[in-house]
């Protein structure tokens, strides 16, 4: 159940109180089930609430593990000191947190703003990081060194085993399992309906990220959608925020589609309805893994070793001649360039479709 607010105060029940921090962004938040299907099975009888980003709260609030959603507006938050007037709301949800009197509390984010919300819960155990960025481990009671060269999920669960909560035995993909709310679902088959997809297969791209140095260049995706078309028989959807809209329009007009909504829900309803999606590293290919829709990513200058799908590293196509050198180097360094992007080539990127539909 999602909540705007942190969570009333302590029950009389004698179920332990813990909170999970994990805000953002929406493919880290996730890779972070495990976490929480970690933390069920070694306390079953506590009550698990999760601090995240409200716009991403729909992609965690289903699922069976969660007693609820601490919802936080960082929006409205970003720039207190702009906007005194919010200062009030703000006291009142620190307040509140302080107040939920949570028995544990985990940061698995380890920056300081998650790492202060974690000092701000007071709670008598703050489990964090011990190498958290920007000072984040002063808000922890308890701090573990854990290796920053491991899949981000191996490390968050790493965290959980250095205090005394090993992984699930649970296949990784269960673990990672996400549950689309009822009503998205609904939606998307009533959306597909009304496209005239029906029941057909289609192929659902998302060719955008919030960086472009981590964009296939358009014109490929619009080369890769009529082979999808014309020799697979797949339908294609497009999946773009409306302000990506210009980027995509080129695929758009060779698909003769439209942009379908894309709050986090709805996205949600369309992959787990896609036969196949192709991608680039972004949140909805973390989210398609968690919907076990089949997926085919492509990685540039991000490490699919630490930031890709978990466990499914057959289905990255990178390009052939990339370096440990480019990989090591900060993609915030590279923006707009896309240079790497571009050594990859649609027979690569077809070829890993064939299989992965061959597979599937």
């Amino acid at each position: 159940m999602a909540n705007d607010h942190p969570p009333n105060p302590k029950s009389s029940s004698d179920a332990p109180r813990v909170l999970l921090i994990r805000p953002s962004a929406l493919g880290d938040v996730c890779r972070t089930v495990p976490a929480l299907v970690t933390l069920r099975k070694a306390m079953p009888k506590a009550q698990i609430d999760w601090l995240v980003q409200s716009p991403f709260a729909p992609a965690i609030a289903s699922h069976p593990d969660l007693h609820q959603v601490v919802a936080f507006d960082r929006k409205r938050y970003s720039k207190l000191l702009l906007r005194p007037g919010q200062w009030s709301s703000f006291r009142g949800f620190l307040r509140q947190l302080r107040e939920a009197h949570y028995d544990m509390v985990f940061d698995l984010q380890g920056l300081a703003r998650s790492g202060y919300f974690t000092w701000a819960t007071r709670a008598p155990i703050r489990v964090g990081f011990a190498n958290a960025r920007e000072g984040g481990h002063l808000g922890y009671t308890h701090r573990y060194h854990i290796d920053t060269n491991m899949h981000t999920v191996d490390r968050m669960l790493a965290l959980l085993k250095a205090h005394d909560m090993p992984p699930s035995p649970q296949e990784p993909d269960r673990d990672m399992r996400l549950f689309t709310p009822t009503e998205d679902l609904k939606w998307a088959d009533q959306y597909l309906n009304d496209i005239g997809i029906g029941n057909r297969p289609f192929a659902l791209l998302a060719p955008t990220a919030q960086w472009l140095c981590k964009c296939w260049p358009i014109q490929r995706f619009v080369e890769l959608a009529k082979r999808l078309e014309h020799e697979l028989n797949l339908r294609i959807i497009v999946m773009a925020a409306p302000h990506e809209q210009p980027i995509v329009q080129p695929l758009l007009d060779a698909t003769n589609t439209q942009l379908p909504p894309t709050t986090i829900g709805k996205m949600m309803g369309l992959i787990q309805r896609a036969r196949i999606m192709i991608c680039h590293d972004s949140g909805p290919l973390h989210m398609a893994v968690g919907l076990g829709t089949p997926t085919v990513s492509l990685f540039g200058p991000t490490n699919p070793a630490l930031v890709g799908p978990y466990q499914q590293d057959q289905w990255v196509v990178q390009p052939n001649d990339i370096t440990q050198q480019e990989l090591a180097q900060s993609y915030r360094d590279r923006k707009n360039d896309q240079a790497i992007m571009a050594r990859i080539t649609l027979e690569q990127v077809w070829d890993r479709v064939q299989m992965r539909m061959d597979q599937s």
